[in-house]
């Protein structure tokens, strides 16, 4: 919405149209050559800010103006490629123009190698303007190729649109600092920080800046857990966000002056984000293994959560809805850890269905209550199985160390986690113990290769998607270094990380039993694709029951509508051929 409520902008062939709320009168009001991909609008409306990219380093061609056919790409630092783009010289930068004439436009990034908002996974809303609309906010990780790939070291800026200067507010901070928000009066800045250096999955901490006295309070011994997607009261009073709780995504409330944060919504369901209305009332979007995302309404004091939309309505009348059950297991070290068990439509217990235990990638993301259009627990069940889902060692949501502990650890206490899942939910009467099966993806995919190596006979059937088989090769061809570095405590020439290498996967293939399906994207760069490569070829030369099912133009997700249907059609039936 523009913010006087009166137009809506959106983007069309690479630039900015407006249009009335019910879709008349469509304007173009930029004309910017090349492709914008982002704006705001400045609370103000003196001025517009967009993002698009512009070419800082040099190519091949730049080099060679006389070889215009020559594709190679000439590589002298880390960071030649990010998840699923090879670097190509240029950088997301941030524009302002005045509003609505489009002009005294200015880069205020002019030559810097960087990305806003930063790659992968951030978002326009990682840039703001203040609401007098004098300053803009944004975070960014201003390092370049090695410096980059070490570190997780982003900042918070802000720039001043009279004086054109920026500045660091979060300089000391070496390790992430993201989303910053600025306070309606103006007085404050709200963001994300994780003190950790190289953590990527290191606590959120709240971090309120003052803007008068310019210093910043940490608010994190409040709260245990992470805090995300912040936004204030009209009276810049409260802050409201999104955090975690026994692998569920609640609001809560921070009390500016009083210090005090108190939990607002209760439920077996997760908030994906949360907006805030003229009138203080919030709206979320909220899904749950059951039910896709709709908005709802949320008053502010007493939490009562009320359901706005319900666009899958007359979809969701068709479908046998599943139960979801919450058990808390005891682990091989007596402690309690949640095990959702997803049980399949007109579930019968007198019935024995198969089961299958599904592992979680992240590696430290939490078997929430998401809804998940690939690693859909619905329809996973819905094919008659029983679906364990365990919330291992290493996932969030359950306190900084029962996160923290499988740093370091791969192949250790969260594979016994796993284990300890299937062993006690196979006593439940209604399980086939002699039709198990194992599924996962990313780190979920690596600990699928493992079990398969250690399971003992307690699968008949593997799932490994992108999944890390060898971490010494993994570890020589992954990008993101800092990730690799603190989860595997170093490199593996270094002798000090030898007992951590020694868990790969790889170590156990020659105890590998049992059939397995493989699944892989040809740009998935976090996990190269010739990790699956060395998994099929060591299952096929083993004479173990095998396939390889290559995506060649997908990522570390499958997102394209014919390939997602048809990594169903092959999971399920990989699944159906060996389970049923």
């Amino acid at each position: 919405w523009r913010p006087d409520g009166k137009k809506i902008g959106f983007l069309f062939e690479d630039q900015i149209w407006e249009m009335n709320p019910d879709g008349s009168d469509k304007k173009q009001i930029s004309h910017i050559e090349d492709e914008i991909t982002a704006f705001v609008y400045d609370p103000s409306m003196n001025h517009i800010l967009y993002t698009k990219d512009v070419k800082v380093d040099k190519t091949t061609q730049d080099i060679y103006p006389d070889l215009p056919k020559a594709e190679a790409i000439i590589i002298d630092n880390l960071m030649y490629r990010h998840w699923n783009i090879w670097e190509d010289g240029s950088y997301s930068h941030i524009f302002i123009a005045d509003y609505p004439d489009m002009i005294n436009t200015i880069d205020i990034m002019e030559g810097e190698p960087y990305d806003v908002p930063i790659y992968p996974g951030g978002s326009i809303d990682e840039i703001q303007f203040s609401n007098d609309g004098k300053k803009i906010v944004y975070a960014c990780k201003k390092l370049k190729g090695k410096e980059y790939a070490v570190s997780t070291n982003s900042d918070i800026y802000l720039f001043d649109i009279d004086k054109k200067t920026t500045t660091n507010l979060s300089e000391s901070n070496k390790g992430y600092d993201l989303n910053p928000v600025f306070s309606p009066d103006g007085k404050y800045l709200i963001w994300g920080s994780m003190k950790t250096p190289g953590y990527e999955s290191d606590k959120l901490r709240m971090i309120l800046y003052d803007l008068q006295t310019n210093t910043a309070n940490d608010y994190s011994s409040l709260f245990e857990e992470s805090a995300t997607n912040f936004v204030f009261s009209a009276d810049s009073k409260y802050i409201y966000f999104i955090s975690g709780t026994k692998a569920t995504y609640q609001l809560f409330v921070f009390d500016i002056k009083k210090k005090t944060i108190k939990q607002l919504t209760q439920g077996r369901h997760d908030y994906k984000s949360i907006a805030i209305t003229s009138t203080n009332r919030l709206i979320g979007i909220r899904e749950s293994m059951i039910e896709p995302a709709d908005i709802y309404s949320i008053d502010i004091k007493k939490g009562i959560q009320t359901r706005l939309t319900s666009i899958n309505e007359e979809v969701l009348k068709g479908i046998a809805s599943i139960q979801v059950e919450e058990r808390w297991i005891t682990t091989t070290d007596n402690k309690k850890m949640l095990v959702w068990v997803i049980l399949p439509p007109n579930f019968q217990p007198t019935k024995k269905y198969p089961a299958v235990l599904y592992c979680q990638g992240g590696p430290q993301q939490a078997v929430s209550q998401f809804f998940s259009y690939r690693w859909n627990f619905q329809m996973m069940a819905s094919q008659g199985y029983v679906i364990i889902a365990p919330n291992r060692r290493g996932l969030p949501t359950f306190g900084e160390e029962w996160n923290a502990q499988i740093s370091g650890d791969y192949g250790g206490q969260n594979m016994k986690d796993y284990l300890s899942a299937i062993d006690e939910i196979a006593k439940e009467p209604y399980i086939d113990k002699s039709k198990l099966g194992c599924v996962g993806a990313s780190y979920g995919g690596f600990s699928v290769y493992w079990l398969a190596g250690n399971h003992e006979k307690r699968f008949k059937a593997f799932i490994s998607h992108c999944g890390m088989f060898n971490l010494e090769s993994w570890y020589g061809s992954t990008e993101e270094m800092f990730f690799a570095n603190y989860d595997l405590t170093g490199p593996y020439w270094e002798p000090e990380t030898k007992k951590v290498y020694n868990v790969s996967p790889h170590k156990f293939v020659k105890n590998w039993d049992t059939p397995i399906l493989i699944i892989h994207g040809g740009n998935d760069f976090r996990i190269p694709y010739t990790q699956a490569m060395e998994a099929f070829n060591a299952a096929q030369l083993q004479g173990i029951p095998s396939k390889f099912l290559f995506f060649p133009d997908e990522t570390h997700f499958v997102t394209k509508p014919q390939n997602a249907i048809l990594w169903q059609r092959e999971f399920m039936g990989w699944l159906a051929k060996w389970l049923k």
